[in-house]
């Protein structure tokens, strides 16, 4: 039958107490809330007189504030603190005080002697030394259980251990001669449910003083609309029907239990049984509950040594293989040279490895064709684990006789394919199990209402297990995991080697084709705009070919140099001479250049290309270099702070004067220093020539040769199309750090109908623009250098500003999940590009 019911029924909220001692529940202020109809029978006082008032009408004032410290150190919930000799009504009680919810619980007893107490300390602390000396769980329970009869006068204690089922057996017990022997019975685990297992732990001893006494009941004010108390933690909590009548059943009037928690669960009990009623007083149990937990602590403290011992065997085996896999590649091979070792700790009679559809057996194994039917089926499980049974036959639906050869199987994946598996197999144990009663029968329905009685037969049922080997415990699951991991990560190396190669292989060629396509879209959209830029100067066709293939040449050459070693720095100089050379045409030294040399990054490399073209172009127009005389002076130095500062000085050409209008090279001598990498430029018309001062600052200069590391993303370009006109709003920010794209685009952008546009090379001044300006929309460019414009993205978000990005990648995963519904413009793009972008912010809100 489904005994969820039994494992459902709420013994935390019985609203009873147990018959030997009270509880008064008070408020946070002391105003009693709840009390057990029992009180009169302790103190002068029915409940319906102590409900509502203060507590102080029964409690000294000293009393109160005893409590109060008490409660300093109690947790709701946790297992209460004992004060002793509290006086009420001049009768002295000792009382357990704890928290439960939003109440004051307080459970009176009546009060032992000081002298009784200081003797159950002595005894529990003499059991406790010789608990310690002994040198297995045997002799440790045996001893317990030992103790625990003498100390309490219990007629039967017992030994109690959960078994990985949730069943119970006894493995010690102590009983008087009249008493039928429980030692080596099983009980199923429908006779502990799992919420009184709960209870076991948060309330560790426990006491039934009565088996037919059903308890005081706990009467509540009515104004609290509380009468369910929580008594997870009380110390005189009522029992539930069933299992007072389960007690009954087996003869027993009085019980307590003593919890052994291992780790934090529940190990097993201290179980103890009285033919008569029987009360423990407070002082007594705290002295049996304090020897509980040092028993706990030692037997948790031989486990660990089991487990510490068969650690150390389990990293021999492990070292063993590692050392082999070092030596060889062949995983078979590795596996039988230590096959006798790893069956030993895995106390298994047999091991088959199945590797690329080969198979190999060692010991008492399947035949090869039933080790491919448990390799098919183990693809079906959960990959990455390792899997065990006990029951071999059912797991596999073989009726064939598996059993014979093999019960139990721990199958350990060995590959990241799932068709490679180490095995290891047990023999049958035909083994008889003694139930104290039918296990299928431990509860039954009874009554009109159907209620739940426990079974009446504790007589001896004995069962026969067949076709099953012995369980696979959790030392032996851990093992199989190390010994996975060591597996995979030291003999599969080999094995995996190529895969890996060839994986990162093709991980290399994405990032270097998304690097590729970012940098060539980058190229495109400067281009273009120097296309566009230089189309705006007054200038015949032929000079308009000549400067814009001698920008366009200069960005070839720098690109060609920076390349050459991988995108790593170069040279100042070598981009100067590249720049001059055809300029001097053979006619003697024109250019000096002093100092030392100093490499650049390749962003500041092409920027001072560009840079460098237009003063060479200028002086070679208009300057020095248009006079066979005429020289030019590059001065280098290395500043304190590590920058670089570059003066260009012109000598013997023709006189020079302030131009009446700025054109496009001279903006790019004057703005591509200060608004691309951050320096400085101050350009200076002497009469005697030409003045550039710049300063690189220091990140853009290189001592050595350095690669400078590239985002993988990419981000997929916003689709175009042609439509009808649409304006672009007034007050427009830009985030772009390059200063000719960004120059391009603040003229589409002034072109489409916006009155202002702001410019912003990097974060920090983009975020101040934000704080401090109204803007209509914003244009983002996604990698400003050594940063990306997210932060400027949440920002603007935060204030309901549409925005969209522009990059050279193609790979949304560039973006944070939060942003990755986001417009992206594909660089490079045009005017019809920008106004399709404003036509869809406008229509979505960015």
């Amino acid at each position: 039958m489904n005994l969820t019911r039994c494992d459902q029924e709420p013994i935390h909220l019985l609203g009873r107490v147990q018959g030997f001692g009270f509880l008064i529940a008070v408020t946070a202020d002391w105003v009693v809330t709840a009390v057990s109809e029992n009180v009169g029978a302790f103190i002068p006082s029915s409940a319906s007189e102590l409900l509502g008032t203060k507590a102080d009408s029964f409690l000294s004032p000293a009393t109160i504030h005893e409590f109060r410290n008490v409660l300093q150190h109690v947790k709701p919930g946790a297992y209460p603190e004992t004060v002793q000799g509290v006086v009420v009504a001049d009768v002295p009680f000792d009382v357990s005080i704890g928290i439960s919810g939003d109440v004051i619980m307080m459970e009176f007893e009546p009060h032992v002697g000081v002298e009784r107490v200081s003797r159950y300390v002595s005894d529990v602390q003499f059991a406790i030394k010789q608990m310690t000396a002994l040198p297995d769980l045997e002799e440790i329970l045996a001893h317990a259980v030992r103790f625990c009869s003498a100390f309490t006068s219990f007629d039967r204690v017992m030994a109690y251990r959960f078994l990985p089922d949730g069943s119970g057996e006894v493995v010690t017990e102590q009983a008087v001669s009249e008493m039928e022997p429980f030692l080596g019975l099983r009980y199923p685990a429908t006779d502990i449910p799992k919420q009184a297992r709960a209870l076991y732990v948060r309330n560790p001893i426990r006491i039934i003083s009565d088996s037919h006494d059903i308890g005081a009941l706990i009467l509540s004010e009515e104004a609290t609309g509380n009468p369910s108390l929580d008594l997870s933690a009380s110390v005189l909590r009522a029992v539930s029907p069933t299992h007072l009548e389960y007690l009954r059943n087996m003869g027993v009037a009085a019980s307590a239990s003593v919890s052994i928690i291992v780790d934090g669960k529940l190990w097993g009990l201290l179980a103890c049984h009285h033919r008569q009623p029987l009360t423990l007083a407070i002082s007594h149990r705290n002295a049996l509950l304090l020897f509980g937990q040092m028993l706990s602590l030692v037997l948790e403290s031989r486990l660990a040594q089991t487990a510490s011992v068969y650690e150390q065997l389990s990293k021999t085996l492990l070292d063993a293989i590692e050392k082999a896999a070092a030596l060889s590649p062949n995983i078979v091979n590795v596996l039988l040279d230590n096959a006798e070792l790893a069956c030993r700790i895995l106390e298994a009679d047999g091991m088959a490895i199945i590797v690329n559809d080969g198979v190999t057996a060692i010991h008492r194994t399947p035949t090869v064709s039933e080790i491919r039917d448990i390799g098919e089926k183990l693809n079906s499980t959960e990959p990455g684990r390792i899997f065990s049974t006990s029951d071999l036959a059912r797991w596999l639906a073989e009726t064939q006789g598996i059993t014979e050869r093999a019960a139990g199987l721990l199958a350990i994946p060995i590959s990241s394919a799932p068709r490679d598996h180490l095995l290891f197999f047990r023999s049958e144990i035909a083994k008889q199990v003694h139930w104290a009663g039918n296990p299928e029968k431990p509860v039954e329905m009874t009554g009109a209402d159907q209620r739940l009685s426990p079974r009446r037969s504790f007589e001896l049922w004995k069962q026969t297990v067949r076709g099953q080997s012995k369980d696979w415990d959790a030392t032996k699951i851990q093992a199989a995991e190390r010994l996975r991991v060591v597996i995979l990560d030291a003999v599969l190396r080999t094995v995996d080697e190529t895969a890996r190669h060839r994986r990162l292989t093709v991980e290399r060629q994405e990032i270097l084709i998304a690097e590729l396509n970012h940098r060539v879209r980058n190229v495109l959209t400067l281009v273009r705009s120097l296309i566009s830029q230089t189309n705006r100067e007054a200038m015949s066709t032929e000079d308009y070919a000549s400067v814009l293939e001698g920008r366009i040449q200069a960005l070839a050459r720098a690109h060609d140099q920076i390349t050459r070693n991988n995108w790593s720095p170069a040279p100042f100089t070598s981009l100067v001479a590249t720049e001059l050379k055809e300029h001097l045409n053979g006619k003697g030294p024109r250019l000096f250049i002093h100092g030392d040399d100093a490499l650049l990054t390749p962003s500041a490399f092409s920027t001072m290309a560009l840079v460098m073209h237009e003063l060479v172009a200028n002086s070679a127009k208009h300057g020095a270099l248009k006079t066979e005389l005429g020289t030019v002076s590059i001065t280098l130095a290395r500043q304190p702070d590590a920058s670089l500062s570059v003066l260009w000085q012109e000598a013997g050409g023709p006189p020079v004067a302030q131009p009446q209008r700025r054109g496009f090279g001279t903006t790019i001598i004057e703005r591509s220093v200060p608004y691309e990498l951050h320096g400085t430029a101050q350009l200076e018309f002497d009469v005697d020539g030409l003045r550039a001062q710049f300063q690189l600052p220091a990140g853009h200069v290189r001592d050595l040769p350095a690669l400078s590391a590239k985002r993988k993303a990419a981000i997929k370009p916003l689709a175009t199309g042609a439509g009808t006109h649409i304006e672009a709003p007034a007050h427009v920010l830009l985030v772009e750090d390059n200063m000719i794209i960004a120059i391009d685009a603040e003229d589409m952008l002034q072109q489409l109908g916006a009155t202002s546009v702001t410019i912003a090379s990097t974060v920090r001044e983009a975020l101040a623009m934000v704080a401090s300006r109204p803007f209509d929309m914003a244009l983002l460019d996604i990698n400003l250098g050594t940063e990306t414009s997210i932060p400027v993205a949440m920002a603007l978000r935060e204030k309901g500003i549409p925005f969209a990005f522009t990059s050279g990648y193609r790979d949304d995963n560039a973006l944070p999940a939060a942003l990755r519904s986001s417009m992206v413009l594909g660089k490079p793009y045009d005017k019809d590009c920008l106004q399709t972008l404003i036509g869809l912010l406008r229509g979505t809100g960015g």
